[in-house]
């Protein structure tokens, strides 16, 4: 009989941080070039339909200006020098294309009424419409979901495709302090105090959606406990685990789509 193999030692566990930067310009250039590896996830992930869709971020020295994908450029392409800035009016600032209406019409409030959030993520994902649809929250019924138990809202109206700054303020009150909402008839919208981690966010949701969907088509999910759930969201629900969940999206659509960078 062989012997069982002995123990091999490894190095203790080193998790990655969220970096810190030693001037504005380093942290532009890092939070642009994470946006843009968010959009073309987004896009991998086949969140994109059409024109819809925006993923946004604070800039580090101007607080309520944004950056954001341009209008009409696929998820996919998106590059960081493609991306546009603009004010909390909607009025472009750098960048010199246009973008889509709704990316100040409501991001701009959620900026402004969360000065905690550094990035807002928005698109039309197909789990989280239906989820929308029949306007329903995230069921603490995976591990997974428990991350947004009690810490998401639901914005229980519809009055068509969101263009005005009142529509965005009512959204914003609605989201409150939670790290997500479910808009009716629409889709889902996440925030974070990063990009990775309001992209994180809309990509776990929306999984989370497709799992809900798919469970209750297969017959009555058994929900988690209120404590056990809460319990569970303290542990995977911060933006630090989030951040640290997305790291490895990053580094796969980084070394594979290196151009996105510049």
């Amino acid at each position: 009989m062989s012997e069982t193999p002995a123990p091999v030692p490894v190095e203790k566990l080193h998790v990655a941080m969220p970096p810190v930067h030693g001037t504005v310009e380093e942290e532009r250039t890092y939070r642009k070039q994470r946006l843009a590896g968010a959009l073309r996830l987004f896009g991998r992930f086949g969140y994109e339909e059409g024109v819809s869709g925006h993923v946004t971020a604070r800039d580090p020295e101007y607080a309520d200006c944004f950056w954001v994908n341009p209008f009409g450029e696929p998820f996919d392409e998106v590059t960081a020098s493609d991306l546009v800035l603009v004010n909390g009016d909607g009025q472009v600032l750098r960048g010199g294309a246009h973008i889509n209406q709704a990316a100040f019409a409501v991001h701009a409030q959620v900026h402004r009424a969360r000065p905690d959030v550094v990035a807002v993520a928005h698109s039309h994902s197909t789990y989280g419409r239906a989820l929308a649809a029949l306007g329903e929250l995230i069921e603490p019924i995976t591990q997974e979901a428990c991350g947004f138990y009690q810490d998401h809202a639901l914005y229980d109206a519809y009055t068509g495709v969101a263009v005005d700054r009142e529509e965005g303020r009512r959204i914003a009150a609605a989201l409150g302090a939670y790290k997500a909402i479910v808009l009716r008839n629409h889709g889902l919208l996440t925030v974070g105090s990063s990009v990775d981690a309001a992209a994180w966010w809309f990509i776990a949701m929306e999984r989370c959606a497709k799992v809900q969907l798919a469970a209750r088509a297969a017959g009555k999910p058994v929900p988690i406990g209120h404590r056990e759930a809460v319990a569970t969201r303290e542990q995977l629900g911060t933006d630090l685990a989030a951040w640290i969940n997305y790291q490895p999206l990053w580094r796969r659509i980084s070394r594979a789509e290196p151009e996105l960078l510049s």
